[in-house]
């Protein structure tokens, strides 16, 4: 089954002394690419995580935006007593100025640099892998969803853009063998055109020996049989296990060079209308599996 390289998911932790959230958004590229966004002091752990990305992903660019709140209790936290008290000095004589009232001790708690945190822990990214491990890899086994149900719609329009392309295969299979009898159609009626009131005669063997040399520069039976085995293999390559993208690409280039052949050898209007339609197909065949892992 294919597999889109277009992908968004994300998990949260359920309580815990961690809060704990993690999104990853992939897109098409070329190759697997890893970036990670984190608090810094978790930076330590891109390594875990590209790992465990790469053993979810084959191609693409893989965007981790990893979030971590420690939960905080009263202990975390104290009163800078010299700023508050310098806080107090300072209102008190404003307040003694202006005969004023007191100013509530509970109004300066909400001044800058009165309330600071005070750290308890020291912060051991190690320590924490364990509870943000599954979190992460259950964002990428949410992408890996997405990527998969964004596969199954891909798989669905190639096969209708090969399914075009055979039957415009079919229509030059049977139009072919007729061009050489077209051919020797036209090639008498404008030689009788041509030779009318003239005293010369016109030998079969002139017309035949012209029809041959046509039938042999517009022959496309080569190549339309090697542009039926390429859509086989493209349409078996879509049917099969995931991470085919690139096998892909292989082949639409091969079925491109096939059906330019045959535009450029078949000197006809029906056959060219024919490939017109093809080159359409493979047209949105490529644009589509830019995005197939």
């Amino acid at each position: 089954m294919l597999v889109s390289m277009t992908g968004f998911g994300e998990a949260h932790s359920q309580g815990g002394p961690l809060e704990i959230a993690a999104e990853v958004r992939t897109i098409n590229s070329r190759h697997l690419k890893v970036s990670l966004r984190c608090p810094e002091v978790y930076n330590s752990l891109e390594p875990l995580i590209e790992s465990l990305v790469r053993g979810q992903f084959r191609r693409g660019t893989v965007q981790v935006n990893l979030r971590v709140l420690r939960a905080t209790a009263a202990d975390d936290y104290c009163i800078n007593r010299g700023v508050l008290e310098s806080y107090y000095k300072q209102i008190e004589a404003i307040v003694a100025a202006h005969r004023s009232d007191d100013v509530p001790m509970h109004a300066l708690l909400t001044l800058p640099g009165v309330i600071e945190e005070h750290k308890t822990r020291v912060e051991d990214p190690q320590a924490d892998w364990p509870q943000i491990e599954p979190i992460v890899r259950k964002a990428c086994e949410a992408a890996s969803q997405m990527r998969l149900a964004e596969g199954r719609a891909l798989a669905d329009d190639l096969m209708s853009q090969c399914e075009s392309i055979d039957r415009c295969l079919q229509s030059i299979a049977t139009r072919a063998p007729k061009l050489g009898d077209d051919y020797r159609q036209r090639l008498t009626a404008r030689i009788d055109r041509a030779l009318a009131g003239m005293d010369i005669s016109l030998q079969p063997t002139d017309v035949i020996r012209e029809v041959a040399i046509f039938c042999d520069r517009s022959d496309i039976s080569e190549e339309a049989v090697r542009l039926r085995s390429h859509l086989e293999q493209f349409e078996s390559t879509v049917k099969k296990a995931e991470g085919g993208g690139r096998k892909l690409e292989f082949i639409t280039q091969e079925m491109g060079r096939e059906v330019n052949t045959i535009g450029s050898k078949a000197n006809d209007t029906e056959i060219s209308a024919n490939v017109v339609d093809m080159k359409t197909a493979l047209e949105r065949i490529r644009e589509q599996i830019q995005n197939v892992e």
